[in-house]
């Protein structure tokens, strides 16, 4: 795989990386797609990058070097999410999958949990079909719960693999209407 995540110490050898990355990128789909300076610094001293709930790493690619910032989220509550963000330039190259499938072995080969979740919004259709493409599953759509500055609120969709498909390679299936009036 081209993708290796390494481990990045915000507050040490790499703090000045991280707060130019953060700051020089947009991330539409994000909901806050445009991060400055002082609040890069404010996530860096409250331990968003790096504590009991969180650990980050750079994503890097064999040939194209640093490509973006993997965050693990909720680690502390036994089912882990993620934050992906790529550099500008390196979007729209169908990174995004490998990247996936390498923060799902490293999640299911160094933590002990059953299942990994990720979310994005309704219009990030590449992240949708990345997951898919991943073999997640879709498990939510919350209407509505994805703000937006100066727009109205979009879905939000929940995605998540099961440690047993991620060994069998078989998304174990969802019945997702189980009740009928």
């Amino acid at each position: 795989m081209p993708i290796t995540l390494t481990r990045l110490d915000p507050t040490g050898m790499d703090h000045d990386d991280l707060v130019d990355f953060m700051t020089r990128n947009e991330f539409g789909f994000h909901v806050r797609p445009r991060l400055t300076r002082e609040e890069v610094e404010a996530a860096i001293a409250r331990g968003a990058y790096r504590d009991e709930d969180n650990d980050s790493c750079w994503v890097e690619h064999t040939e194209l070097g640093r490509i973006g910032f993997l965050r693990f989220e909720d680690l502390s509550e036994g089912t882990p999410l993620f934050d992906l963000r790529l550099d500008t330039p390196l979007r729209g190259r169908g990174l995004a999958a490998d990247v996936l499938r390498a923060a799902t072995d490293h999640v299911f080969t160094t933590m002990d949990t059953h299942r990994f979740e990720g979310q994005t919004r309704e219009d990030n259709i590449a992240m949708r079909k990345t997951f898919l493409r991943c073999g997640w599953l879709k498990e939510a759509h919350y209407r509505e719960a994805w703000p937006v500055g100066g727009g109205a609120p979009v879905a939000s969709v929940a995605y998540a693999i099961l440690r047993r498909d991620w060994e069998t390679g078989r998304t174990t299936p969802l019945l997702w209407e189980d009740l009928t009036l």
